[in-house]
């Protein structure tokens, strides 16, 4: 495992690679609030891979966005497509769990040239809503915004709490939770203070449309695998049979596990990934 470094023009991203980067690559983007670290458990699983997990903007040890951007879920498409550009990379596959699989989606409908597979695990697409929604929704937004920029941020005074407490939000187990925490809390003269920007925690400012949604999915022409939890969020399954037919060359499994079942129980879902990518491709 070796910690990496990206400076792009604005901003720098950093991560985790595992393995040989003379092997295939596999581009990883982990969820809301997670960071690189959350791919450690999976990548012992994938030896044939060169495995590059990023941290997204704002988590983990990347740049957090200046005081004058907010996190909007299109901006993290255009930090991808940058960071894809300035490295050179030609073809690679691309992973994503939760949000990282929204971003995955998005971006491999709009480079597909870029991805020679997609595999998304408790995701499927964008989360959207009723364009009649929007005032309402980015009111909202900006209310949530404002409220956090009056508020001083809550940092961990104990480490063994703080990973309990992770585990318990996230329905994980302790030793998933404790990569997570170990990567987005730092050590400081006065106790800890958490790497992540406290502005992800505000509601983001506009949601795409249903119809925006599914031409972003029906864009999808790589053969793309979805896997999900068997104990995971029962809204992906709902979406996944909605979406279904959107995509074209589609797989999709169920194993053991809840949200994070790539951490928590990463052997059969390391399995589902190599019997996907194992696939002859259709001609």
């Amino acid at each position: 495992m070796q910690e990496k470094e990206f400076k792009l023009a604005h901003i720098t991203l950093r991560g985790l690679a595992f393995g040989d980067p003379q092997k295939p690559m596999i581009l990883a983007l982990h969820g809301w609030l997670d960071n690189a670290a959350s791919f450690i458990p999976l990548a012992e699983y994938l030896p044939d891979y060169y495995v590059l997990a990023v941290d997204l903007t704002g988590h983990g040890l990347s740049d957090h966005r200046g005081p004058d951007s907010h996190y909007n879920l299109l901006d993290y498409v255009y930090d991808l497509h940058e960071l894809v550009e300035s490295q050179g990379w030609e073809s690679f596959i691309l992973l994503g769990h939760s949000m990282g699989g929204i971003i995955g989606s998005i971006y491999t409908s709009c480079f597909p040239e870029k991805v020679s597979r997609y595999i998304s695990i408790e995701s499927f697409g964008p989360i959207s809503k009723e364009p009649q929604s929007s005032p309402e929704h980015l009111r909202e937004s900006i209310q949530s915004r404002l409220k956090a920029a009056k508020s001083e941020g809550k940092h961990p005074t104990n480490l063994d709490r703080t990973i309990q407490a992770r585990a318990r939000a996230g329905d994980l187990e302790l030793e998933s939770a404790t990569f997570l925490v170990n990567r987005n809390v730092q050590r400081v003269e006065d106790g800890f203070r958490f790497r992540t920007d406290r502005r992800l925690r505000t509601l983001s400012s506009l949601r795409v449309t249903p119809l925006q949604a599914e031409a972003f999915m029906r864009g999808i022409s790589r053969p793309t695998l979805v896997i999900n939890g068997n104990k995971g969020f029962e809204m992906m399954k709902k979406v996944l049979n909605e979406r279904r037919t959107w995509v074209l060359n589609l797989s999709s499994a169920e194993c053991e596990g809840a949200h994070h079942l790539h951490m928590d129980n990463p052997k059969p879902v390391a399995r589902e990934i190599n019997k996907f990518l194992n696939r002859p491709v259709a001609p």
